[in-house]
């Protein structure tokens, strides 16, 4: 992986403040705008290298990292080390997202081929600043202004939260994909940043995916990341103990054991079974299983006598 150097791609010195940050940007934004350059590839790849540099620079707290990481990856060079061999394992991402206002978390869609190849962020950016995302396509709900960003509400399943996916955008006549990552929960905003209505200067203002979770036949969401579902269990299991099948949002049906004496309406906890977890893509949260116990229907008369057998055996 490469080491972008986001100071020289906006032409700026590393002590550039807010404002020649922003002068820098606009100037590039507009001569290199893919509106302006319509079909010239490297215009688009610089419009591309621009915004990422920006996204970065033109943020403090992404910044301050990124000055720390420039400064520990130039005293490696200055001693003769090979940047293939540059330990990048202290810089990566250990959220890929990041807050937006009123408590809600924002994902950074990835805009690789969204709307034709315009858009995208670097290997570089997405290992040190977290940007990720995969699925299946699906399509977009209608777009709904606020103030100068637009927001698209968006419903996925609960299996599409689990693994990721897509949906496809169209505006102004133009068509694109956007990938919602992994682990997404209702009310988070996924940003596409470049892809809203053209400002003044020639840009163009963010664009968000808000998720919203669709009703689920077989879960609910508990807590956070938790689940829950219900399940049947015969009297016989209930009583004795044993093994009966419960659902998964993996499609794997588990065998889950229930202990002996087991109460319609106990809730038994299968860890890691979940959502993925906030902040730790590879984490999960639980599955909680309430169990039903049912009752057995249209009993022999042998099989009542053997009731009444166990009835008086209680009573001793």
């Amino acid at each position: 992986m490469d080491y972008k150097d986001y100071y020289k791609i906006l032409g700026v010195s590393k002590t550039a403040t807010e404002d020649e940050l922003k002068s820098a940007y606009r100037k590039l934004a507009k001569q290199y705008h893919p509106d302006k350059n319509p079909g010239n590839k490297k215009a688009e790849e610089k419009f591309k290298e621009i915004n990422e540099a920006y996204e970065v620079l033109g943020d403090a707290d992404k910044r301050s990292k990124y000055d720390r990481l420039g400064a520990q990856y130039q005293h490696y060079q200055q001693y003769g080390g090979d940047p293939r061999g540059f330990d990048w394992g202290p810089w990566m991402s250990q959220r890929g997202r990041g807050g937006a206002p009123g408590g809600q978390r924002v994902e950074y869609g990835d805009l690789n081929d969204l709307f034709s190849g315009s858009g995208g962020f670097s290997d570089f950016f997405n290992t040190v600043f977290g940007m990720s995302g995969a699925g299946q396509q699906g399509r977009a709900g209608q777009p709904r202004p606020v103030g100068r960003q637009a927001e698209y509400e968006v419903e996925i399943s609960l299996e599409e939260a689990l693994a990721g996916t897509t949906r496809t955008l169209e505006i102004g006549g133009r068509r694109g994909e956007v990938k919602i990552p992994a682990g997404v929960t209702a009310g988070t905003k996924v940003r596409v940043a470049g892809r809203g209505s053209p400002r003044a200067d020639g840009t163009r203002s963010d664009i968000y995916l808000v998720v919203k979770l669709a009703e689920h036949p077989k879960f609910k969401i508990r807590e956070g990341d938790d689940l829950q579902t219900e399940v049947s269990v015969d009297l016989y299991t209930a009583v004795l103990g044993g093994q009966t099948p419960v659902p998964s949002l993996d499609g794997k049906e588990i065998q889950m054991t229930v202990p002996p004496e087991t109460s319609s309406g106990q809730t038994i906890r299968l860890r890691g079974k979940g959502l993925p977890t906030t902040g730790d893509p590879k984490g999960r949260g639980d599955l909680y299983v309430r169990l039903q116990v049912q009752i057995p229907k249209q009993l022999s008369e042998e099989e009542k006598q053997l009731f009444r057998q166990l009835a008086e055996l209680r009573k001793k």
